[in-house]
């Protein structure tokens, strides 16, 4: 029989867990080692992305899809792992998420072509989906209130280091023992996670997930839709019947999505919580400035390469200011659009990151870091920082608090949604040919125009933000995660587990103004 203040198996109870304990302290290291895979993952691979497609023979589709591959199941299929977690435990799907990543990882490292790394990495994008979630939603579950708080800061604070390091560590292991280290990182990062998880981490559910049918159609056809349309961007400078036909089987995947949406019983993606006009137009800004972004990192890291002749370690630590930024500010951001509200830093922020855009207009042949790269990544990560953290408060505050958690996994894959179109689309509408990335000239050239692009789509952001975003009402809900680092979508906030018993112990909701930081 488990003791007091012990669970099955004689972990601690669900919610009980202090962060000074030992199990509190192998959860923190668990999580944090969990999701750094996933956010090392996404900095990284833009990084490789020249050199495998020089060993590899491939052509700029071929580096689209490698992008892009992990993008479509990842983002389509992202809320359906968080509630495979409530249902079935989430430890248990945190791990086998974590393996499966893992595994497609070693895939990715030994594949011969390709087709083959394209194919593991949608299936890394699979264990993703199950591992993302997971990672917060574990420590949500399991620490107790007065502690929750500080363990999500952790938590967040360790996570944003990693994706800082991203695209320094990639960079150094592209020219050092190769591409391929890029994704064989991952294993022995998953030896250490599963066992410590196993033995130390407690199990937790939700008993109200129990009820119901999982929404596996709507995720199918989610996911589908995404990568139709993707292939069809990526392949219409063809302009075949082919592409034509998948465009149109695209479009159709997409309204049946929405038709199977409103219909089924307990559909992963609720369509009402649309009928938020605040919630509406936050998702709009933040498709916006994300497939931005989406579009920035991917072409920056080639044209840092390709066009400046930079390596693969100087290009990826280039990138680290608007990471860094980030994560030094991003919560002071918060602080303050709490004051004076989200709509100035909606505003202001995607036209910062669009003056970035133009500023990157200089970077050429030759570039200089000092005169012609810092000044736009300073810029770049001056506007994120303004506008990441008060884009996720609005998209809490803009939802009853309950569906807090629905509401950011929906902002979270609408995100990474809008950067897959991004990276499928800009090369189409810039004019990059399939050899674009091996030609100095010709890659510039329409970089160049591809900055325009993004710049352009980020004041469309910053318009909808004016002309729509009003300041949340009193008592809304509120992020956890303050420290932010990560530069391919935004925090993702759990199913807040603990309302009811912060509610009844008379505590703190973590992310209140009165909540210890």
């Amino acid at each position: 029989m488990a003791g007091r203040g012990e669970g099955a198996g004689g972990f601690p109870a669900p919610a009980s867990v202090r962060l000074a304990s030992p199990t509190g302290r192998w959860l923190v290291l668990t999580t944090v080692l969990g999701s750094s895979m996933a956010l090392l993952d996404s900095t990284v691979v833009n990084v490789a992305l020249p050199r495998i497609g020089r060993d590899l023979g491939a052509d700029l589709a071929a580096l689209q899809w490698t992008v892009n591959a992990y993008l479509v199941t990842l983002a389509g299929l992202i809320l359906l792992g968080g509630a495979l977690g409530d249902r079935y435990g989430r430890r248990k799907v945190f791990v086998v998420g974590v393996v499966w990543f893992a595994a497609a990882s070693l895939l990715c490292g030994l594949a011969p072509n390709a087709g083959v790394l394209i194919a593991a990495r949608a299936l890394q994008g699979v264990g993703g989906a199950l591992l993302t979630p997971g990672s917060l939603a574990l420590i949500q579950a399991s620490f107790h209130p007065d502690d929750r708080g500080r363990a999500v800061g952790l938590w967040s604070g360790f996570g944003g280091i990693g994706a800082a390091v991203g695209p320094f560590l990639g960079g150094w292991l592209v020219d050092g023992p190769g591409w391929r280290w890029v994704f064989l990182l991952n294993v022995p990062l998953a030896a250490v996670c599963v066992p410590v998880a196993l033995r130390h981490v407690p199990e937790s559910s939700d008993g109200r997930a129990d009820h119901g049918r999982f929404d596996a159609l709507g995720a199918g056809l989610g996911a589908l839709a995404l990568a139709l349309l993707t292939y069809t961007l990526i392949e219409a400078r063809e302009g075949s019947l082919v592409v034509a036909v998948t465009g149109v089987a695209g479009v159709a995947a997409a309204v049946a999505f929405v038709v199977v949406e409103r219909r089924v019983p307990d559909p992963m993606m609720p369509l009402d919580v649309f009928r938020s006009r605040q919630f509406t137009a936050v998702n709009l800004v933040t498709l916006c400035v994300y497939a931005a972004f989406g579009g920035f990192f991917f072409l920056a890291a080639l044209q840092l390469q390709v066009v400046a002749g930079w390596s693969a370690l100087a290009a990826g630590t280039a990138l680290l200011p608007t990471t860094v930024l980030m994560l030094l500010f991003s919560a002071r951001s918060g602080a303050l659009a709490d004051r004076i509200g989200p709509r100035i830093p909606l505003t202001v922020g995607p036209l910062l990151c669009a003056a970035a855009m133009l500023l990157m207009l200089r970077v050429g042949a030759d570039a200089d870091y000092l005169t012609d790269v810092l000044p736009a990544l300073l810029v770049m990560g001056t506007g994120m920082v303004t506008l990441v953290a008060p884009l996720t408060a609005t998209v809490l505050a803009s939802v009853d608090s309950s569906r807090a958690g629905l509401a950011s996994g929906i902002n979270n894959a609408a995100a990474r949604a809008a950067g897959l179109v991004a990276v499928a689309a800009l090369p189409l509408l810039a004019g990059m040919g399939p050899e674009a990335y091996r030609s100095a000239t010709e890659f510039d050239h329409a970089f160049d125009k591809a900055m325009v692009w993004c710049a352009g789509v980020l004041v469309l952001g910053a318009a909808v933000a004016v002309a729509t975003v009003r300041r949340p009402v009193p008592g809304c809900a509120r992020p956890e995660c303050r420290r932010h680092g990560s530069v391919t979508a935004p925090p993702l906030e759990g199913r807040r587990a603990y309302g009811g018993l912060a509610d009844q112990a008379g505590l703190p909701a973590p992310g209140s103004p009165d909540s210890n930081r």
